[in-house]
């Protein structure tokens, strides 16, 4: 008689666990994949810059200041939708803004940025997407929020919304400027 109601208690158990888990996934946010690039330096990189192939920015050239990295690519079409809030937020000013393009060609990102508008301070050409693998990017857009040390603050997948930019970018950078 024990066996028959261990036959009926095992796999109701069994189900309770699964819809917990169930549950627990149902609440968290897709867009928050945990990094393990939070709070760790930002990875070395030297780029060229797309206006001035000649020329290259590095991290240790923006250490000491607050800054965004925007990563998108002219054939990316949530990146498109985005563009107007990464404008936004480069004209409040509060960090430089720098784009990531990403595995695209200098003609096609050339012509976007004049069709849509260039917010960023520079654009950084990563045409072999190596940069992008050592910042963990999973695919375009995402943006990164630096602080003053070269420390990754946050990583936002996807485009952003303008709760996301009002909500978490805008208020940590102006943390982030105060602790400067």
């Amino acid at each position: 008689m024990k066996i028959k109601g261990l036959r009926f208690i095992l796999p109701l158990g069994i189900f309770a666990l699964l819809l917990a888990f169930l549950l627990v996934g149902l609440r968290l946010n897709p867009r928050e994949v945990p990094s393990p690039l939070i709070g760790k330096p930002a990875p070395a990189f030297s780029l060229p810059l797309l206006a001035t192939p000649e020329q290259r920015i590095s991290r240790e050239d923006l250490l000491g200041k607050v800054w965004v990295l925007n990563v998108f690519a002219s054939w990316c079409a949530p990146c498109r939708v985005e563009h107007p809030l990464v404008t936004e937020l480069a004209e409040r000013k509060l960090a430089p803004v720098y784009g990531l393009n990403y595995k695209d060609q200098t003609a096609d990102v050339t012509n976007w940025l004049a069709q849509l508008g260039n917010p960023f301070a520079a654009v950084l050409v990563d045409a072999d997407g190596r940069t992008g693998i050592d910042f963990g990017v999973y695919g375009v857009p995402e943006t990164f929020v630096v602080d003053h040390k070269g420390i990754i603050r946050l990583k936002h997948i996807g485009p952003l919304t303008p709760d996301d930019v009002s909500e978490r970018i805008i208020p940590l950078l102006q943390k982030l400027q105060a602790e400067q």
